[in-house]
Parts: C-alpha cells; structure tokens; sequence
C-alpha cells in the first residue's frame, strides 16, 4: 500500500443549504461544487449506475476537507448511526485550542451536545485531553478535541 494522506471525508446531508450554513460555521468554505449528475464510470466508482445530487468540497482552514451531499436520486430518508456502536465510522472528531468558547459558540447556535459537558482524560505523554461530542442538523455526530 501507498497511501499518502487523507483527502477528504463524505458527510452526507438531506438540506444542502442549510447544512452547508452549519459547516461553515465551524468554519469550512466551499473550495469546489459537486458536479451535479453522475453516470458511467463515475456512478459506477460509488456503486451506483446513475445519480443526481447537490454538494461540495468545503474546506477548513486547518486543511480539513469534507465532501458534503445532499443526495436528490437516489435519496435517502433514513437517520445516521442510533448508536455510537453501531460498526462503521462513528463520528468525525476536530481538534480545537479554545473547547469552551467553540462549546458557547456551538450552544448559541443551539447545537444538540451528546452530553451536558466535556469529558476529561489523561492523554499521552501527561497531556490532558477534554472533549465533547454534538450533532450535525442531521444527527451526524461530530466531535471536538482539546490536548493541553
């Protein structure tokens, strides 16, 4: 194998608009939009044979990219992840340096949090680490990190 890095991480979304107004509140900005249709080889590669959607590359000024969707055919009305156990990836955790104002921020916002405040543990090397985990608008959930 030869992997080099991450490229980008798919969130898929059931309003394009107004996720893509929560995301760039944690501070991504549209750097490419989605081709909208797909067919051929290009539907292929996601396992599809057609498809139509709304979306696009955003990117955070920490380099983070994520390639949010809003599928229109095929469309989905199911819900992300009951339960954090559930097999597959779980949540998408950012690291911060400022948890409490981000929290504040996030909670004005009226963010839905998984708990009623940070956990606390130990971290590698004596470091510290608190964190807290709240929800995308459509329950995707997210998480924020702070190593001190």
């Amino acid at each position: 194998m030869n992997i080099t890095g991450l490229l980008h991480i798919n969130i898929n979304c059931r309003n394009f608009k107004r996720s893509k107004q929560f995301y760039e509140m944690l501070g991504f900005a549209v750097i490419m939009p989605v081709t909208p249709e797909g067919e051929g080889d290009v539907a292929a590669a996601v396992g599809m044979q057609r498809y139509l959607v709304e979306g696009a590359l955003m990117k955070h000024p920490s380099r983070i990219v994520i390639d949010l969707l809003e599928w229109k055919d095929p469309q989905e009305t199911g819900i992300p992840y009951v339960s954090m156990a559930h097999p597959g990836i779980a949540r998408v955790a950012f690291t911060t340096n400022a948890l409490d104002e981000d929290m504040a921020t996030l909670a004005q916002a009226g963010v839905e949090f998984l708990s009623e405040g940070p956990a606390e543990v130990e971290g590698p090397k004596g470091s510290q680490v608190r964190f807290i985990c709240f929800k995308d608008p459509d329950g995707t959930v997210l998480e924020l990190v702070e190593v001190s």
